[in-house]
């Protein structure tokens, strides 16, 4: 017999700040409407636009630094927290049953010299069938892994859009796009457009007023 083939690594059950975030980034885009027109009643009389903007106009686009936001954002480092605990908990457990059954097939090759053969048999049959329990119990406890992460990245991605639409609207601003190192779709932002510090502090404000409740 040999042993079960781990099929539970750390990788599977450490959830890593910076896959969530990469998958965030890619996900995050809250927008309202691009432009917004004006129009009067129609007579004769057609007036035409002005080409520029006023001076006072204010920015409608801004941006939100997700790499700030992963480090900061207090609900981030207690889901990491979360997940990192079932993750420990789940790859504890199935090494425990692992070990245990290693045990098991040992025990058997230092007597199976002495066994009968129709004893022998039964023993590896009844070992066959419990690798294949091990197995199965490996891959349903990944699988749980891999739903609980994306059950956590549902309840974050909805906190940081719902509160992220509300703060446009505040704020009067039509998109809030994401800018991250491991996303390459914005290059650059001018800084006076990073919301970052201000999006951050009503995260936290907002998540510390659902703990206290």
């Amino acid at each position: 017999m040999q042993p079960v083939n781990p099929l539970l690594n750390e990788e599977n059950c450490t959830m890593k700040r910076a896959s969530i975030f990469t998958k965030f980034t890619l996900g995050l885009l809250i927008a309202g409407s691009i432009t917004a027109c004006k129009q009067g009643k129609t007579d004769s009389t057609t007036t035409t636009a002005p080409t520029t903007a006023p001076a006072d106009s204010k920015e409608t686009i801004v941006y939100v630094n997700s790499d700030t936001l992963s480090a900061k954002y207090n609900y981030v480092k207690d889901m990491d927290k979360r997940l990192g605990d079932k993750g420990n908990a789940a790859k504890g457990d199935v090494q425990s049953r692992r070990d245990a059954f290693q045990r098991e097939v040992a025990d058997y090759q230092k007597g199976a010299n002495t066994m009968p053969a129709d004893q022998r048999q039964t023993t590896e049959q009844r070992l066959q069938r419990e690798q294949q329990s091990e197995q199965a119990y490996e891959q349903n406890a990944s699988a749980q892994l891999q739903n609980d992460q994306t059950v956590e990245m549902k309840k974050l991605y909805d906190k940081i859009a719902d509160y992220t639409k509300d703060y446009a609207k505040q704020k009067g601003y039509k998109i809030v796009l994401t800018y991250s190192k491991n996303n390459t779709n914005m290059l650059y932002g001018d800084p006076s457009l990073d919301v970052t510090a201000d999006v951050v502090k009503g995260l936290n404000d907002a998540y510390a007023k659902e703990g206290s409740k």
